[in-house]
């Protein structure tokens, strides 16, 4: 039998969770198209400071870092080191493209994704880009004409890139075992009543806060009646407060800063609250939760409010400002909104969405792997 013939890929993207685990499923599934057919070759490319440097171990490929930062908003003097900053990561990327030699690279996101980018479109290697957001990201906006293919997560994303790129509107990518949950096992994990309607709160990492504190105050007010119960993810930051605050209200294993497991999170929920991150959202419609969405006001491009306001268009959410939670009783407008028959129809929206769509990770991997395999099986 003759020995297969090398593929290599790069994945250049991080920071957070959004850029990198849209990778993750990206690469599985092209190395899964790729089997018996190539000896199939994947590096991802991240910095130090990114989510991917802390969860290096559990990536599944290697991980090659590149020092590459924004603009700091404030008055800062690291900003006059930006342009050394930027010098060293093309020089970088220009010489890891010259030793690894990929056939494509593949950009998620992220600051560290622009000097890989830049320079193998240089080189006249393909590049392809995942955008999670309904407003584009500034490496997606920079690259987007260079590229081969943009695999849009919401439609909204198109009107801010060129009219030259060549977009298509896949949705986003999920990790594989999103959706797979079992909900009677998940609901005896989080000691939950199976009886019960749960609320699943996604207070997040980056701007938590008041959502936690929203969800608070509702519980001070009597808002959770005996037919409803929580499921509570805090972020690591509100933890230790939210669980000298809440009490016996919430069982001990339903609140917890983070879960290892989003899949039996997600099995366990009839509805949401939570943040309009792009891979939450997708997480949320490849489950198909309803969910009551409270965007981070300090997004980049305010893109968690047009990521929402997409959700919302669709009937597969309501949406509430962060400005407006002083006044507004998050628990009782769940318990509400799951009574009424605006529930039962994003329910039938989410059905209608997911079954109409191929999931977004196979659509888009195996557009990559046709484009880049074209002649190459000969």
């Amino acid at each position: 039998m003759s020995e297969l013939r090398p593929m290599r890929l790069i994945f250049a993207g991080g920071g957070t969770g959004g850029h990198l685990f849209p990778a993750i499923a990206i690469a599985n599934r092209i190395r899964d198209l790729l089997e018996g057919r190539f000896q199939t070759e994947i590096l991802f490319v991240g910095t130090k400071r990114g989510i991917e440097y802390r969860r290096r171990d559990s990536i599944g490929y290697p991980l090659q870092l590149i020092n590459m930062r924004g603009l700091v908003r404030s008055l800062s003097w690291k900003n006059l080191l930006l342009p050394f900053v930027i010098v060293g990561a093309l020089m970088k990327a220009s010489s890891l493209l010259g030793r690894f030699r990929p056939m494509a690279v593949v950009g998620t996101g992220g600051y560290v994704a622009w000097p890989v980018l830049n320079r193998a479109a240089a080189r006249g290697i393909p590049t392809f880009l995942q955008e999670q957001n309904s407003f584009p990201g500034i490496v997606t906006r920079r690259c987007a004409e260079a590229a081969a293919k943009v695999y849009l997560g919401f439609e909204g994303a198109r009107s801010f890139l060129p009219g030259s790129a060549d977009t298509v509107v896949t949705g986003n990518p999920v990790r594989t075992e999103i959706g797979q949950g079992d909900r009677n096992a998940a609901l005896d994990k989080f000691g939950l009543d199976q009886n019960k309607t749960t609320i699943l709160v996604l207070g997040g990492s980056q701007g938590a806060h008041a959502v936690n504190q929203a969800v608070l105050k509702s519980l001070d007010n009597g808002s959770l009646t005996s037919k409803y119960q929580l499921l509570w993810q805090t972020g690591k930051r509100d933890y230790k407060d939210v669980a000298a605050k809440a009490g016996d209200r919430v069982t001990g294993r339903s609140l917890f800063p983070f879960a290892e497991s989003m899949s039996e999170v997600y099995a366990a929920a009839d509805l949401a609250v939570a943040r309009a991150g792009a891979l939450t959202l997708a997480e949320l419609i490849e489950c198909r939760v309803p969910s009551i969405l409270v965007p981070y006001p300090f997004a980049a491009g305010d893109h968690q409010r047009k990521n929402g306001q997409e959700m919302v268009d669709l009937g597969m959410a309501e949406m509430i400002d962060e400005k407006n939670l002083e006044t507004r009783d998050l628990l009782a407008e769940a318990i509400t909104l799951h009574q009424s028959d605006r529930f039962a129809n994003m329910r039938d929206a989410l059905k209608r969405y997911t079954e109409n769509r191929r999931p977004a990770v196979d659509v888009i991997a195996e557009d990559i792997v046709r484009t880049i395999t074209q002649g190459a099986d000969n």
